[in-house]
């Protein structure tokens, strides 16, 4: 009766019913044309295990009730045939025979918590392309490499400015140019050309301070091109001697290195 009457109310994730004996024709026709109340109780023998209830437990004793009712009805019981293995996908209570259920009072069910609703999938973003660089970055970027005269001269070596300044077509005489986060000596902005001066005495020193004086200056020049050409600007090195041009050239050929003869 529960079934008949009420099986639209029911909640069928997780009310269940199974036709063990392959008898009951409502696994192939819909509820409202069966009955399934009817093919349940009138069928004793596929009543054991064929009803699975999970959470309330008020349904459960609907059910027992319903089937002593048939009971004292005298409708006689078939014993049920061997049961064929199910597989498990919720757990099963244990059922009792029919004669040894007890009356049960009938209470007004409780009432069932709702069932949490499934979350929305996100939907697809489209095709996963690179983001694209946003305008800041390279406003930023241009900003970087966009070459700012100082004020003066950082070194504070008059010989050493006096050589920078002289540079053929130098754009900023007597300051040094920033760029690319490094004060350059000098910017020939026509030629896009960045210049570092060494104004050492190299002619002039042994063997061990000239390989001192390579081994801190090769880095150094190494890093200063990588800055200058990462903004597009050339670079060179102005040195005061044919030696000290040799030297470096040796250390690294890659290098423009120029003898300063106004220097």
């Amino acid at each position: 009766m529960l079934a008949e009457r009420c099986y639209q109310a029911l909640d069928h994730d997780r009310i269940e019913f199974h036709d063990l004996t392959g008898r009951c024709a409502i696994a192939s026709a819909g509820v409202a044309a069966m009955g399934l109340g009817v093919c349940v109780l009138a069928a004793p023998e596929i009543v054991v295990g064929a009803v699975v209830v999970a959470g309330v437990v008020v349904v459960g004793f609907a059910i027992s009730e319903a089937l002593e009712a048939y009971e004292k009805r005298g409708r006689p019981q078939v014993r049920p045939p061997p049961t064929r293995p199910v597989p498990e996908t919720r757990p099963v209570p244990e059922a009792r025979p029919v004669s040894e259920v007890k009356p049960v009072p009938v209470t007004k069910p409780a009432p069932q918590e709702t069932l949490p609703k499934k979350r929305p999938k996100p939907e697809p973003k489209g095709p996963d392309f690179p983001p694209v660089e946003p305008p800041e970055a390279s406003d930023q970027d241009r900003r970087r490499c966009e070459p700012v005269p100082a004020k003066r001269h950082l070194g504070g070596n008059k010989l050493h400015d006096t050589c920078a300044d002289r540079i053929p077509n130098n754009s900023f005489p007597s300051r040094d140019v920033f760029v690319n986060g490094k004060n350059f000596d000098a910017l020939q902005l026509a030629a896009r050309t960045l210049w570092e001066v060494k104004t050492d005495n190299f002619d002039t020193y042994p063997p061990e301070l000239r390989r001192i004086v390579l081994e801190d200056q090769v880095p150094e020049l190494q890093h200063e091109r990588a800055l200058a050409l990462a903004c597009g600007f050339d670079f060179k090195v102005g040195v005061r001697s044919v030696a000290h041009k040799a030297a470096l050239l040796k250390q690294d050929p890659t290098l423009k290195v120029v003898i300063m003869e106004w220097c």
